[in-house]
């Protein structure tokens, strides 16, 4: 088997395994997981779709959140802030260890584009306590 064979089925159990965790009604999908110039870190690139009235659950990243709506509306919910809205075309960054949660308030799935730039090896995402 070919090395980057190896590192595709890595990826996809690891995907398989976080998105079995998350709250019903959200899906992560790995795309690319990669190195950057931090040492430790790593950047990961997923496809995340919140059914209409699902949401993520509270959680933090090891790392920022960099995210842009492709598809839909919702209300992303960090702790100390008011809520706020976000629609197709908008995007959000959420520092490291923010505890957040993201609720599909419209009618049709909430979809975007996140990336991550975690420490290397821990979970992409952690529920909030």
């Amino acid at each position: 088997m070919k090395t980057n064979q190896v590192v595709l089925i890595l990826v996809l159990a690891g995907a398989a395994g976080f998105a079995a965790s998350q709250t019903s009604g959200i899906r992560r999908n790995v795309i690319q997981k990669a190195d950057v110039s931090v040492p430790g870190r790593e950047a990961v690139v997923a496809k995340v779709e919140v059914d209409a009235g699902g949401s993520s659950g509270r959680h933090t990243h090891p790392g920022d959140e960099i995210a842009y709506i492709l598809e839909g509306e919702g209300e992303l919910l960090v702790d100390g802030e008011d809520p706020r809205r976000v629609k197709a075309g908008e995007s959000y960054v959420i520092p490291a260890g923010t505890i957040h949660d993201a609720i599909n308030s419209g009618k049709t799935p909430l979809r975007l584009v996140g990336v991550y730039v975690v420490d290397k090896g821990k979970p992409l995402a952690t529920p909030a306590k």
